[in-house]
């Protein structure tokens, strides 16, 4: 499969605005703490893995789908960046059927360019795929929020470029929640989201949920294509 982007945009990865500039480590706590739960009641593998920033992390999966074995490995406040960083510690060793991936919010939010989120989000599927081939991918597209509404240009240049990726691999998938989560102003709902209009309220959640609950459970249990 050719790149995700052309090659004169390469160098944009190692181009990172110094806004985006963040310690490497951060999130290092996290993970560790992800393996040292894991030792003591290691997860299933060959299910379904959620990983990605807040909107993951505040995802109480185990209510909204009681009924599937899902592993959520969210990190509140990381970026897609941060998912390949642990790739190998946070998503591999699941060896999972299906990943959802929601990341890049943040990573706009930090000054990252579209091109940029989308070449993370390709070079996330290859490690994976290195390893697990067979795995499904499914990417949810940044979705609008009132806080960073400002910045929804961006964001959905970089859903673009990545959902025409995901087109090109059957084992890639791409849901979109722009239209459903606006309301007739085409600007974000109010009661999808919790008071600092970022975060997804219980009404923003349960969307999500009877929107992506198909994905998760089709005949082959990994269709994630449209």
């Amino acid at each position: 499969m050719l790149p995700i982007v052309a090659v004169a945009l390469a160098g944009l990865v190692a181009a990172i605005p110094a806004a985006a500039q963040q310690a490497p480590d951060r999130f290092e706590s996290n993970v560790a703490a992800f393996e040292a739960a894991d030792k003591t009641s290691p997860p299933p593998k060959g299910e379904i893995l959620f990983v990605g920033s807040s909107t993951i992390q505040r995802w109480d999966t185990a209510r909204y789908f009681p009924d599937l074995k899902i592993v959520n490995r969210g990190i509140s406040g990381s970026e897609l960046a941060d998912a390949l960083r642990y790739v190998d510690r946070i998503v591999l060793p699941y060896e999972p059927r299906l990943i959802v991936v929601y990341a890049g919010d943040n990573d706009i939010s930090a000054g990252w360019i579209s091109e940029q989120v989308a070449v993370i989000f390709e070079r996330f599927t290859r490690a994976v795929h290195a390893k697990l081939p067979q795995t499904k991918i499914l990417y949810v597209a940044i979705k609008p929020s009132i806080l960073r509404w400002t910045q929804i240009d961006r964001m959905r240049s970089a859903n673009a470029i990545i959902r025409a990726y995901c087109e090109r691999d059957d084992r890639l998938g791409f849901i979109d929640f722009d239209t459903l989560m606006l309301g007739w102003d085409e600007k974000p709902r109010p009661e999808l989201f919790v008071q600092d209009g970022l975060h997804l309220s219980p009404q923003g959640y349960q969307l999500w949920t009877t929107v992506i609950r198909p994905y998760l459970v089709g005949p082959d249990h990994a269709e994630a294509k449209r």
